[in-house]
């Protein structure tokens, strides 16, 4: 162990002392030694001639005017990376559909509308006493007559019906595995003679699932009264949804008594159907793939059975075609829905689908006396109008030929979002396209070009919502739609140094 006497611990002190001084005394003598080169300078500056001044402060002014450019070239260039682009945040994106909801009401909350150019009107020779005709992308009326008459839908009913189970399920509530208790009125032998039936029974064991196949290929009316307890715990408490869903979707002259369709005091219109069908295949498209597109239904088979009856096994089984009668007939039809009841006469919704492109008509009042010339009629009617959609219109999608946004700078403003801001379709939905001079109405949508205006730069600030260019859609001369290319955020405007700036870097792009 060392040891320090007294003496030994001042000279240590003394050391430290000096050491803490040294520092201090180094940086004082630096800094004099700087001040002493930067008089230098000056005085060599100062000694020397007029002309050797000028040189000196030339190449300083060269210096420093490199310098600057370097770093303006730079802040400039930044003005060309795309890549800077940030996306909207999920608040944001909120706030910005809200607002365009609002801007544009007509086109984009409206489910159905009219074509943006003028047509003539179709001289169609339809039966039904009520109908209409939509382009499935866009919602876009091609053909009606008298659509706005009030009419009960009869059994198209069921398909607000599986409308709601599809929510449920979308929302986890349900499943369509779920295997439903049938209450007694659901049973086949306690409902009218002349229904329309699935043919449940007491103890039957039966899905979901089964429950909407019966619901869109038999129509059964059992089955509604079995989903609607099950869904809702009671019949009164299901028809509240079904109008609640109504309201909910804008459809202000449909109205629901009970679920199955059954009662002429369930109304609505062609168009409320036809809005309704458009914004149900386009929710819950596996409805079309997996229900309405079935060619028939056998039931109940040996797993339907209740325990006293297994030993039948599928003899009991009751086979039925799908309602629709154009199912497997027409080219491309995969659905939707028939209704009849004396009141409403022959009802059909129906759609079909060809090379992307999908139509749907609603025709009520169809003529006829019995099944056989009701669904004459049905065909004739959907022949008419289908045929004559897929010979006159097809669809051009501007999502899969034009980008999703274009990048402009933001010049003059506080900006936080890389120097740019998008501007974006205030809508984007397909374009109904008239055949006017291809081949056929497919070779016309190919044809369509699409012209993009946007500025080189906004300047001084930008304002959400607001339109800074446009998308004009054109066949040959024929405008076909123009939409407005809207600013996705707002920016305000810098302070005068930023406007400055923004006014140089202007120059530049």
């Amino acid at each position: 162990m060392e040891i320090k006497y007294i003496s030994d611990l001042d000279e240590d002190f003394e050391k430290t002392k000096n050491n803490k001084k040294k520092p201090a005394e180094q940086k004082k003598s630096e800094k004099s030694a700087e001040s002493k080169k930067l008089g230098n300078i000056f005085k060599t500056f100062m000694r020397m001639s007029t002309f050797g001044k000028a040189f000196v402060l030339s190449v300083l002014g060269i210096i420093i005017f490199c310098a600057l450019l370097f770093a303006f070239i730079s802040y400039s260039s930044s003005f060309t990376k795309i890549e800077n682009v940030r996306p909207l945040s999920t608040d944001q994106e909120r706030e910005f559909s809200a607002l365009l909801n609002s801007l544009y009401p007509e086109k984009r909350t409206s489910i159905l509308k009219e074509l943006p150019y003028s047509v003539s009107k179709a001289n169609l020779d339809v039966w039904a006493g009520s109908a209409i005709l939509i382009d499935a992308s866009n919602g876009c009326v091609l053909y009606e007559k008298n659509a706005d008459a009030v009419i009960p839908p009869a059994s198209i009913a069921k398909l607000f019906v599986m409308y709601i189970v599809f929510k449920d399920v979308a929302e986890g509530k349900v499943s369509l595995d779920d295997v439903v208790p049938l209450p007694e009125r659901s049973w086949a032998v306690n409902m009218p003679s002349d229904a329309s039936l699935m043919f449940l029974g007491q103890g039957q064991i039966v899905t979901l699932r089964e429950l909407l196949k019966g619901l869109a290929v038999a129509s059964g009316n059992d089955a509604a009264l079995a989903v609607a307890d099950y869904i809702s715990g009671s019949t009164k408490a299901f028809v509240a949804r079904m109008n609640e869903e109504c309201e909910a979707l804008g459809l202000t002259h449909t109205h629901f008594v009970e679920p199955s369709g059954y009662d002429e005091n369930n109304l609505t219109t062609a168009r409320e159907l036809a809005a309704f069908c458009c914004e149900y295949i386009k929710r819950f498209p596996q409805s079309v793939e997996e229900f309405h597109s079935s060619p028939s239904i056998k039931y109940p088979l040996q797993k339907n059975l209740p325990s006293w009856q297994k030993d039948r096994g599928d003899s009991s089984a009751i086979y039925q075609k799908n309602t629709n009668p154009l199912l497997g007939v027409m080219e491309g039809c995969d659905g939707i829905k028939t209704g009849f009841i004396y009141e409403s006469r022959y009802n059909l919704a129906l759609t079909a689908k060809r090379n992307g492109v999908r139509y749907i008509s609603v025709t009520m009042m169809g003529t006829g006396v019995g099944t056989k010339q009701g669904n004459a009629g049905r065909v004739h009617d959907g022949t008419e109008m289908m045929e004559w959609a897929f010979q006159s219109f097809a669809d051009f999608n501007p999502r899969e030929n034009l980008p999703e946004f274009y990048a402009i700078p933001s010049l003059g403003s506080k900006n936080t979002n890389g120097g740019f801001v998008k501007l974006v379709p205030a809508w984007n939905m397909p374009v109904t396209v008239p055949h006017i001079s291809g081949p056929t109405a497919l070779d016309d949508a190919k044809n369509v070009t699409a012209t993009v205006n946007v500025p080189k730069f906004i300047y001084g600030g930008v304002e959400m919502g607001k339109a800074y260019g446009q998308i004009q859609y054109k066949l040959g001369d024929t405008v076909l739609e123009t939409v407005p290319l809207v600013a996705d955020r707002s920016y305000a405007k810098a302070n005068p140094f930023g406007r400055m700036l923004g006014a140089l870097v202007s120059w530049r792009l």
